[in-house]
């Protein structure tokens, strides 16, 4: 059985905490572990291949990096130059399972989803698979605890197994309205579409071949190309953007005569919104609210509260949801967190950085922190991680001071290369071709004050750079 994890999401439901450059399937939300980290270790204890991974290009070095973290070991990282959903991105993975010319059985899973009851997850799995060695095409169906109209269904139809464990789909349904959900809970013949699906590699490519070819033929031409580039695997940009945009569901699932579903009860959640959040916690205080952070209440019930830097304080509220980063607030009605969405759109329009960025950025040697900005000036926090470096790079309208605060720093600064140790600073003019590394074995944090007329991200002409970046858009 091989792994394939879908971490290919943009990430907007969880704003401010969720951003473009960090969706949430990186972050720690329900546990210490990333979701994407807690999708693999909710694996452990599966007889399982290392899992194929599929992201997006802006997003492999977090990937690789939350790996390390864990020391998880994988069986590629697939870079999806575009979003083509997911029937393309599963395409993708099938044919880079089947390199070696095995026919491997494919579990596919979201990197952010919760599942709370990995026992009973790993029983599901053991069933699915079952039926996927038949030829099956599995999908995961939760047993519902409500009505919810914010999932599609499934209507399970006859048993295949003795063991009531395994069911022929006989019908997906999109979205209802609130009585239709109702009467489908009633019902007990429907299930919510989880999104996570079991099969044969073959099995899926020769569906995909039957109900959608177009798709197959750009997936297989685009992969013909394939490359490996440090940790991650390539495929042709240029091909693959022709590909048509579907989903698994659209052009497989719902299309052809094998799709079965097997019923998952594990206290599974998609984590769609900060009230998702709030209804999976497994501690809420006597008032029914739970608290992340520094978070002081008074006189305030069932609500959700997510302090990252500062001291929040709610008096007299009901049903809401406070959430703080270093850059943004949000104060939600908890019924209406939905609407998030609207915010999110006009940051993206009026081409904001909170769209996009936190306040903290991480690139693939460390992070900086933009601690304070003004008119021909901004001021950074920089944190460089043992052995790495920046890219050899020059600025046209900004000159740079850098003072260490702690650790080494191996400078470039022209024709020169020098160490800067702790308290001690050098300064690099407009215009010269420079370089920071860290040497030594514990980070480097310093301290960079930036001037000039112009102090934008893409002012940066890169000349080398280990991490295969090739133009600004990557940034420092």
């Amino acid at each position: 059985m091989k792994p394939v994890v879908l971490a290919g999401g943009s990430g907007s439901r969880l704003w401010p905490k969720s951003r473009a450059a960090l969706p949430k399937q990186f972050l720690s939300l329900t546990s210490e572990h990333s979701m994407l980290q807690e999708t693999f270790l909710r694996l452990e204890g599966l007889d399982a291949g290392d899992p194929i991974v599929i992201c997006n290009e802006a997003h492999r070095f977090l990937v690789a990096e939350q790996l390390r973290q864990q020391d998880i070991q994988h069986g590629g990282i697939l870079l999806e130059p575009v979003g083509r959903n997911t029937a393309p991105a599963i395409a993708l993975a099938a044919l880079h399972a089947r390199q070696q010319g095995e026919d491997p059985v494919l579990l596919v899973l979201a990197a952010d989803h919760l599942i709370q009851d990995t026992k009973a997850f790993h029983k599901a799995i053991q069933h699915a698979e079952r039926l996927a060695e038949d030829g099956n095409l599995v999908t995961f169906g939760i047993v519902p605890d409500s009505p919810h109209t914010g999932y599609g269904y499934i209507r399970r139809g006859e048993q295949l197994d003795q063991a009531e464990t395994g069911f022929a789909v006989a019908e997906f349904v999109e979205k209802p309205d609130m009585e239709t959900a109702k009467g489908y809970v009633s019902n007990g013949d429907y299930l919510w579409n989880s999104g996570m699906f079991m099969f044969k590699a073959s099995r899926y490519l020769e569906e995909l071949k039957a109900n959608a070819p177009e798709i197959l033929n750009v997936c297989e031409q685009a992969f013909e190309t394939e490359s490996q580039d440090l940790d991650f695997v390539r495929i042709d940009a240029d091909i693959f953007a022709q590909c048509p945009e579907d989903s698994i569901d659209y052009a497989v699932m719902e299309k052809t005569d094998a799709a079965a579903v097997v019923p998952l009860d594990a206290g599974w959640n998609d984590v769609g919104s900060w009230s998702s959040l709030w209804e999976t916690a497994q501690r809420k205080d006597a008032q029914g609210n739970v608290t992340v952070g520094d978070v002081m209440m008074h006189d305030t019930h069932d609500s959700y509260i997510n302090a990252e830097e500062r001291l929040i304080a709610v008096v007299g509220l009901d049903n809401v949801v406070v959430v703080e980063t270093k850059d943004a607030i949000l104060v939600a009605d908890k019924n209406k967190v939905q609407d998030i969405k609207h915010v999110v759109n006009t940051l993206k329009e009026q081409h904001r950085p909170e769209f996009e960025f936190h306040r903290e950025v991480f690139r693939p040697w460390g992070s900086y922190d933009s601690i304070d900005n003004g008119e021909r000036f901004q001021v950074k926090r920089i944190t460089v991680k043992p052995g790495e470096k920046l890219s050899v790079q020059m600025h046209h309208h900004r000159a740079e001071h850098w003072i260490v605060v702690s650790g080494t720093a191996k400078v470039t600064n022209g024709d020169e290369t020098f160490l800067v140790t702790e308290n001690e600073s050098t300064y690099i003019p407009i215009g010269v071709v420079h370089a920071l590394e860290n040497p030594g074995k514990v980070p480097l944090e310093l301290i960079e004050v930036q001037s000039g007329s112009y102090l934008g991200e893409d002012d940066i002409v890169r000349f080398s750079d280990r991490y295969g970046r090739v133009d600004a858009t990557d940034n420092d």
